[in-house]
C-alpha cells in the first residue's frame, strides 16, 4: 500500500512539536510497515520553507524514507476540475491550491493520502482513501 504524505503531517514530525506530533509519528510508522511513503514536488517545496539549506531538507526527506514522484499529467487535469468546483462554490483563490494537486496525485495513482486536513480532500476527492485523525485516531 502506497501512502502520499501531506505536508502538515511532515511538519508535525520534523518541526516544533504540537498536539498532532504523536499522531503523525505513529501513523507514519504504521504506513511505512504497510508500504511506501511518497512525496511530490509540491510537498517538497512546502517543506523547504522550514529549512535553511537544501542539505538539511534532503536529510529530513531522504529518498530512502520517502519515494519521490512527479505530478502525473492526469492529476493536473483532476486538480483543474477540483479548482473549477471550488470556484463555482464561491472560493476566492485565483489559481489551483496545492491541496488540489496533492489530492489529485493520490487519486490518479491509487495512493492513500495521510493528512490532518481531510475536509478539503473529502470535498473535492470523495473517493480518495484518507488517513486522518478523524479516520484513524490514536
Amino acid at each position: 500500500m502506497t501512502t502520499l504524505v501531506d505536508t502538515n503531517v511532515l511538519i508535525d514530525v520534523f518541526h516544533t512539536p504540537n498536539d498532532f506530533t504523536d499522531w503523525s509519528v505513529t501513523r507514519l510508522a504504521e504506513a511505512r510497515t504497510e508500504g511506501v511513503l511518497v512525496i511530490n514536488p509540491l510537498i517538497y517545496a512546502e517543506m523547504a520553507a522550514g529549512y535553511a539549506t537544501s542539505n538539511e531538507l534532503e536529510a529530513a526527506l531522504a529518498p530512502t524514507l520517502f519515494r519521490r514522484e512527479f505530478l502525473p499529467w492526469e492529476a493536473a487535469f483532476a486538480a483543474g476540475h477540483a479548482f473549477l468546483q471550488y470556484r463555482r462554490a464561491g472560493g476566492d483563490k485565483r489559481s489551483p491550491l496545492p491541496d488540489f494537486y496533492i489530492g489529485a496525485h493520490a487519486m490518479v495513482r491509487g495512493h492513500r493520502l495521510m493528512t490532518r486536513d481531510s475536509a478539503r480532500y473529502r470535498a473535492y476527492f470523495p473517493l480518495l482513501s484518507i488517513i486522518s485523525p478523524e479516520t484513524h485516531p490514536l
